[in-house]
């Protein structure tokens, strides 16, 4: 059973940084490729950033490209998103999950309960 657990968030001012960790069980997680997703206040969950399996390609958003970083220790089955020059605009709840994409398949259900990220003065 995938198992994915998400801590990291709370509340920064703006240009602050936050390093978000996804800790992850229940399946091989060296074969998979783990994404980084968000939800903002009225929003659709949206992809942020991707890690693939192998050879640790990674994909990140227009929006968030030069500012977060993302990486994965997979002798501790750890992902993280380490978030560099935030902004109000990135408050959101961040879900890490075993899909990449700029949005989810609606398919898709094996959610962990996030982590909440508020960038505020």
């Amino acid at each position: 059973q995938v198992q994915l657990v998400e801590s990291g968030g709370g509340l920064v001012q703006p240009g602050g940084s936050l390093r978000l960790s996804c800790a992850a069980s229940g399946f091989t997680y060296d074969n998979y490729a783990i994404g980084w997703f968000r939800q903002g206040p009225g929003k659709e969950r949206e992809g942020v950033s991707c890690i693939s399996s192998s050879d640790g390609r990674t994909y990140y958003a227009e929006s968030v490209k030069g500012r977060f970083i993302i990486s994965r220790d997979n002798a501790k089955n750890t992902v993280y998103l380490q978030m560099n020059s935030l902004k109000p605009e990135d408050t959101a709840v961040y879900y890490c999950a075993t899909i990449c994409g700029e949005r989810p398949p609606k398919y898709y259900d094996a959610w962990g309960q996030g982590t909440q990220v508020t960038v505020s003065s």
